[in-house]
């Protein structure tokens, strides 16, 4: 009976340690499972970024592209710019002035440059006389930007910078003006 006794409670132990087992296999298979969930989301948010990226790069060559036809162009210079321009060659500026323009928003929003390399950036466009009359020129196309949107702060942070330079009582246009707060 003894015998029968001490096997029972071996058993009952050993059914213990079982299911004791199992409840800790069950629990790292579920703590697997978040850690791999967390890690699908990471990569399916990594696999947007770089095809958003793809995308901003591609629409940039389009947009390039477009713009090179309205330079050469008058015609054709006369759809893709709305700004009030005093002559074909102006135009063409004012078309050259949004390619650069646009090319700098661009590289901030594809994360090639940072918020203070593209109020550098922007700095030095801003000295260009030309540009300035372009940007006076367009200021009614950013007024229906949302505010929120990368465009409408990047244009808010270059009006700031015209501001700043006509204010400035140096020529020397790379110390003028800090970049606002991302």
């Amino acid at each position: 009976m003894a015998t029968q006794k001490l096997w029972t409670g071996e058993l009952r132990s050993a059914a213990g340690a079982g299911l004791a087992f199992a409840a800790g296999c069950l629990l790292l298979l579920a703590a697997q499972q978040r850690k791999y969930t967390q890690l699908r989301a990471q990569v399916d948010r990594a696999e947007r970024a770089e095809w958003r990226r793809a995308m901003m790069a591609e629409q940039q060559e389009l947009q390039l592209y477009l713009l090179r036809k309205a330079i050469e162009d008058p015609d054709l210079a006369a759809v893709y710019s709305i700004a009030e321009a005093e002559s074909p060659t102006q135009r063409r500026q004012f078309l050259f002035a949004n390619a650069l323009y646009t090319n700098a928003l661009l590289a901030y929003r594809s994360n090639v440059v940072t918020w203070e390399e593209l109020h550098g950036h922007l700095r030095w466009i801003c000295t260009n006389p030309v540009f300035r009359q372009y940007w006076h020129a367009t200021r009614h196309q950013r007024a229906s930007l949302k505010d929120a949107s990368d465009e409408a702060r990047v244009g808010r942070m270059t009006d700031t910078i015209i501001r700043d330079l006509d204010e400035a009582d140096s020529d020397e246009w790379w110390v003028v003006g800090e970049p606002p707060p991302e």
